[in-house]
């Protein structure tokens, strides 16, 4: 009675879920935020000034630096030249703790 039995392969056709691709969600996005968008809403909505409804943001708003102080450009960095400028910087600090020892 507990034979197991080997299925037909028209039957595992059929169950093979496996193969089988799910419809991705539908999110319909109207526009996306850019930072200088998000900055006057910052500054619009007394909400964001106040962190949990007890933490006075106010200051930290005021001094957060801007958006193109904070842009840096792409540098390619090559390893060599990485390299050899950390341990120049290393080499030069551990010159200077030793002259300082010594004197």
């Amino acid at each position: 009675a507990d034979i197991p039995v080997i299925p037909d392969l028209e039957e595992v056709q059929e169950e093979d879920l496996a193969m089988q691709v799910a419809a991705p969600p539908s999110l319909q996005v109207n526009r996306v935020l850019t930072y200088h968008d998000l900055d006057k809403e910052l500054m619009k909505f007394a909400t964001f000034q106040t962190l949990d409804g007890e933490v006075d943001l106010k200051l930290l708003t005021k001094v957060l630096a801007p958006e193109h102080e904070l842009r840096e450009g792409d540098v390619r960095w090559d390893w060599d030249h990485l390299y050899t400028e950390v341990s120049s910087e290393v080499v030069t600090e551990w010159d200077l703790g030793q002259c300082e020892r010594e004197e």
